[in-house]
């Protein structure tokens, strides 16, 4: 496994690897690598003859009171899970590197961005996009993870993908969980010990209403009612958003048909926790 810094260096090891035949898989990420992160390069390992890692927290995707400079960061950490999932190159790049001068061109994300997290954090999933189309370019990936956690942030890829005729295949990738259904997240580590007892509340909040519907509710907002009953009542968290939206259009809906997702985001004292459920009715 080799570490490069720079975008010269990436582009040219990977254009040999290309020329000889090799397909590409790609897995960006902003690092503190995790049980989740570990997934998706496990499945691109599975899938591809060369996997590369991307490591970069993009400043793009932070807002003014967000927590860019106290985000975890661990490159040794993160190098050496790197290395037992197969990656062939983590691309480990500056600021600096990735943006050299003040960009001259904007992305400004208007469709599925403006519901969930979008809502909370203007601004962040042009940041997201803005990175993204600079790593498709840089990589040139046959397929790029990402994981359902983050089911906006893949309903968003999707959408940037198809509009610019991107050449690469996005493979979403299921969550992965504790042994008590919280979502592995990097922001996890942020939780006091009560709250991580309290914060699987979450998922067994998404799994209620899921039964819920299974059992012929088809009220919309009954199941929101359910999601955050479940929650307040056995948690301290402040619930950001609880919505049932269409999936990947994520339209409000009032009837539940279709595919849908079922997504929260719950704010502790140090930590802000999203999960999500979709399922087809």
């Amino acid at each position: 496994m080799k570490t490069i810094s720079d975008i010269t260096t990436l582009k040219s090891v990977l254009q040999e690897d290309r020329r000889g035949g090799a397909s590409i898989g790609f897995v960006p990420t902003m690092g503190y690598l995790h049980e989740g992160h570990q997934s998706l390069m496990e499945q691109a390992r599975k899938d591809n003859e060369i996997v590369v890692l991307s490591v970069f927290v993009n400043p793009l995707q932070f807002g003014p009171n967000e927590d860019f400079e106290t985000y975890p960061r661990d490159i040794e950490r993160d190098e050496k899970v790197a290395r037992a999932a197969g990656v062939d190159y983590i691309f480990y790049p500056s600021v600096e590197e990735m943006y050299p001068k003040k960009p001259s061109i904007s992305f400004h994300v208007h469709e599925r961005a403006g519901v969930l997290c979008g809502t909370q954090r203007p601004g962040h999933f042009d940041g997201v996009a803005a990175v993204l189309t600079k790593l498709f370019n840089i990589v040139q990936p046959d397929r790029a993870y990402f994981g359902l956690k983050d089911a906006q942030q893949v309903a968003v890829i999707e959408s940037l993908v198809e509009d610019f005729n991107i050449p690469v295949e996005i493979v979403p990738v299921k969550t992965i969980r504790e042994q008590d259904g919280l979502a592995k997240s990097s922001r996890n580590v942020y939780l006091s010990e009560k709250e991580r007892d309290e914060a699987p509340a979450i998922f067994r909040s998404l799994e209620k209403a899921e039964k819920a519907i299974s059992e012929g509710e088809r009220e919309a907002a009954a199941i929101r009612d359910i999601i955050i009953s479940e929650i307040e009542s056995n948690s301290g968290g402040i619930i950001d958003y609880i919505e049932v939206l269409s999936y990947p259009d994520l339209q409000p809906l009032k009837e539940i048909k279709g595919r849908i997702i079922m997504a929260a985001a719950v704010k502790f004292s140090r930590a802000r926790l999203i999960d999500n459920k979709i399922l087809t009715v």
